[in-house]
């Protein structure tokens, strides 16, 4: 691929803003001592991103605002997509071309809560990253924190910026723990729009207009605390 076919996935966004200060900072931070190249950067830069910023599945979804890289940076929590955005958006930050892709889970270890609020334990538009290094574009799953990982029972995912990190489909006790339904693709930002259809549609327009409203009634806050949820499995 040339310079100009990647320039969407080096360019910021209004939502992937490679270019906002904090970004910056954090990526340089990130990479503090690093002296080879990109794929020992994008390591770091996972690593920054999975432990980094908790998981939180009660974030609002409805806005490209939303998924805002400095965004998530502030507030330090985000579910799977927002992660995936600043991870992608520091990548970029970096000079690694980086792009956000999509699948539908089946998240078969939860919580009892997310699980009753959801209605289904299948996760639409599970978000990831992808880094092009060494000539080829390698996944990187930052969602889950290690916390979060030993308090499941799951092993934390890894990377090594050379082979492909994809949650695993079993936990320690061999339960299955996320099974991949469906790919969506890849994109050079988040598609929000199409997000929120694909989850009217799996999880039925009521349920999410009334998650859109719980929103906007506390002002885009939740109360809501998963790493406190009682775990299935």
């Amino acid at each position: 691929m040339t310079m100009n076919g990647l320039k969407a996935y080096l360019s910021p966004t209004a939502t992937i803003d490679s270019d906002h200060p904090a970004v910056v900072a954090y990526a340089c931070n990130a990479i503090d001592g690093i002296s080879g190249g990109a794929v020992g950067k994008a390591v770091r830069l996972y690593y920054a991103v999975r432990d980094g910023i908790w998981y939180d599945p009660y974030q609002p979804f409805y806005k490209p605002e939303h998924y805002r890289a400095s965004r998530v940076l502030q507030i330090g929590r985000a579910f799977c997509v927002g992660k995936a955005a600043l991870l992608c958006a520091l990548g970029r930050a970096c000079g690694i071309p980086a792009r956000v892709g999509f699948a539908d889970v089946r998240n078969h270890l939860t919580t009892r809560q997310l699980r009753d609020f959801m209605g289904t334990d299948l996760f639409v538009f599970h978000g990831y990253t992808e880094f092009l290094l060494d000539g080829k574009w390698v996944k990187a799953t930052p969602a889950f924190n290690v916390e979060l990982c030993r308090r499941h029972r799951v092993k934390a995912l890894e990377f090594d910026g050379q082979a492909d990190s994809l949650f695993h489909p079993y936990n320690e006790k061999s339960q299955l723990f996320m099974e991949y339904v469906r790919e969506h693709g890849t994109f050079p930002d988040v598609p929000t729009e199409r997000i929120v259809s694909a989850w009217e549609a799996a999880y039925g327009s009521e349920r999410v207009q009334g998650w859109i409203r719980g929103f906007e009634e506390a002002g885009g806050c939740s109360a809501k605390h998963f790493e406190r949820e009682d775990v299935i499995g």
